[in-house]
């Protein structure tokens, strides 16, 4: 039976399935679609032009949360309550982003372990994944307005060098805000279609992708053959961008203001003002030769010269980056024949110049580096969609698949439309002291619990050398063959200790049931999600009361009895928490148990030192 779709908010017919494409951005986000009339790729505007919707999030009072312009506006005055930046900080921990913790006027939370960070503002808790998921929602709510019909399918982009996390965070974030995310591409893939690199069957060509944005660098080289691409290499920094510029002018400013490091740290509304007239600076530098602003009653000036003073040790620092990408392709200069620009950043001349010089090729720059990428997205969106019948897609897994992980939760390996044949491998470790054995549980399904999914296979890895608890690492990888046959590998990297099993994913699923699986994690998701955070806030919870109960059996002597006192009370509260409380009741108790708890282990350590030292003299 055909199926025919109507336009709820125009009552017309849809002729096909509108699939949008998204660039999910350090600085700025947009979305892109094929053009029905001109088959050509456009972002979505407002009226009012502006296609970029900044990646801010304001949480006013009242509850009301703001996203993009209106959220930008409170950067100066509720810079606590104003998030940016959350690319930067997806699939990482705190201690990924200690360094620059500074850079953030909000609150990211140290909780001295290797747990995804979360960010307080008042008396919630936040994930990147939840931040995210609020821009993704505002940009397809944008859509819907711009194209007046239900946007609920998207292709996103992400990094070259995004890990297995930062991929399925950016998944789950989509998920989140109630998208069916069809394709992770990665950017410079993207930004290539943007250029028509690779939309001709008997296109084989070697290009190199200089993605210089907000808060990352990177530099992709690609094989396209056929119109696949392979990434031969990347290299970058996930730390490294324009916001690198706009500190290095503020800093400098600072200094000619009297302005120290620490009244910038506790001087946030001060710092937020220093920060966004740099970043105004670098822009009106890329096309003029001065710049002259006013802060606090005081002129601020800056040349192209000195701008670019500044701004080539980061530059030159992405160049390093450029030559290690093509040492480990294992090629040589020659053998690039393009070289695309993505990425604001590459507005600047400097930049420009030295990726000229660098790769002694023109590069690519005529579509908008802000644009280029989603335009790419768009252009993978619509041979998704099958709008475009040129391109055949190779065979895809119709649904994820993942093992069983801590808590009874799905950890994605192969995400559903991933292509095949394909293989990927993740290190995972014990959870106990001398464990000898563990169960691989191989599931198949959209839902974050095991439960809700179809289990294919379950085996036990035996014979793990007996070892403290995170010290064995046990990896463990999936290859789909071109028939749809996934091998389940698991091997003790430090033993050898290995075992296979053979099982066919689609085995037993008919069509229908492929369908109500999808269907049920869509109509689940918020849920889901909901639930997952719940059992990753116990978990962690769990793991910090047997961290601190151990130090406090073996080093309870060092504690007051006031702090033991407050301590034991902590730990009592946490626990009572463990079975009913709320995610965000369990991570403030957490937090309120770090912070009783931090001081100690330096306490620990002094009195260490002073134990060695006594007696000896220096």
């Amino acid at each position: 039976m055909a199926k025919i779709a109507i336009n709820i908010a125009t009552g017309s017919l849809q002729q096909q399935e509108m699939v949008v494409g998204i660039d999910l951005g350090t600085t700025n986000s947009l979305v892109a679609i094929i053009h029905p009339e001109t088959k050509k790729p456009v972002v979505l505007k407002e009226y009012h032009g502006n296609a970029l919707v900044p990646s801010i999030i304001h949480f006013a009072a009242g509850g009301t949360i703001l996203v993009g312009d209106e959220a930008k506006k409170h950067l100066v005055d509720a810079p606590q309550q104003t998030v940016f930046s959350v690319k930067r900080l997806m699939g990482k921990s705190y201690n990924d982003i200690r360094e620059y913790s500074s850079f953030f006027t909000y609150k990211v939370i140290d909780d001295q372990t290797e747990s995804l960070v979360k960010i307080q503002v008042g008396d919630r808790f936040y994930s990147p994944v939840e931040l995210s998921s609020l821009i993704l929602k505002e940009l397809k709510t944008r859509a819907e307005h711009i194209l007046k019909t239900p946007v609920t399918k998207a292709v996103i982009t992400v990094p070259a060098y995004f890990n297995d996390a930062q991929r399925q965070a950016t998944r789950d974030a989509g998920k989140l805000a109630g998208l069916d995310v069809l394709r992770i591409v990665n950017e410079p893939t993207a930004a290539s279609l943007a250029y028509g690199l690779g939309l001709k069957k008997d296109e084989i060509k070697t290009i190199a992708v200089y993605d210089l944005g907000g808060g990352t660098f990177d530099i992709s080289i690609l094989r396209i053959n056929g119109g696949i691409f392979e990434v031969l290499s990347t290299n970058g920094d996930t730390y490294l961008g324009g916001d690198d510029f706009d500190r290095a002018i503020a800093n400098v400013w600072a200094a000619e203001l009297g302005i120290n490091a620490e009244e910038l740290q506790s001087n946030k509304p001060i710092a937020q003002q220093l920060r966004l007239t740099a970043e105004a600076a670098k822009i009106h530098l890329s096309t003029h030769d001065h710049f002259t602003a006013e802060l606090a009653g005081e002129k601020l000036t800056l040349s192209r010269s000195s701008f670019e003073e500044l701004a080539k040790p980061f530059v030159d620092r992405t160049m390093t980056c450029c030559a290690n990408a093509l040492k480990d392709a294992g090629l040589s200069m020659d053998a690039i024949e393009e070289v695309v620009l993505v990425g604001g950043s590459t507005r600047v001349p400097l930049v420009k110049n030295s990726v000229h010089q660098f790769f002694n090729k023109l590069p690519h720059d005529a579509v908008n580096p802000d644009e280029v990428v989603a335009l790419g997205a768009a252009v993978q969106a619509d041979i998704l969609a099958g709008n475009n019948k040129d391109f055949l897609l190779l065979d895809i897994t119709p649904l994820s698949l993942g093992i069983e992980t801590m808590g009874g939760l799905m950890d994605v390996l192969v995400p559903r439309n991933s292509k095949i044949p394909s293989k990927v491998a993740r290190q995972y470790t014990t959870q106990k002291d001398g464990q000898s054995s563990m169960k691989i549980a191989v599931y198949q399904g959209e839902r974050d619990l095991v439960k809700d999914n179809r289990k294919l296979a379950e085996f036990n890895l035996t014979g793990i050398p007996g070892m403290p608890a995170g010290l064995p690492k046990v990896e463990i990888s999936f290859l789909i063959n071109a028939d749809g046959i996934l091998l389940v590998k698991a091997k003790e990297i430090r033993s050898g200790v290995e075992q296979t099993v053979e099982v066919k994913p689609q085995y037993g699923l008919t069509d229908e049931e492929v369908e109500q699986m999808l269907l049920d994690s869509v109509t689940n998701a918020k849920e889901d999600m909901a639930i997952r955070a719940l059992v990753e806030a116990r978990t962690e919870a769990t793991q910090i009361l047997a961290t601190t109960s151990g130090f406090l059996q073996k080093n309870g002597n060092i504690l007051t009895a006031e702090e033991t006192t407050q301590t034991d009370k902590a730990m009592s509260d946490l626990r009572h928490l463990l079975e009913n409380g709320t995610k965000d009741e369990i991570h403030s108790a957490i937090e309120k148990l770090n912070e009783i708890s931090r001081p100690y282990a330096e306490r620990l350590m002094d009195h260490a030192i002073s134990s060695a030292m006594k007696g000896k003299k220096i």
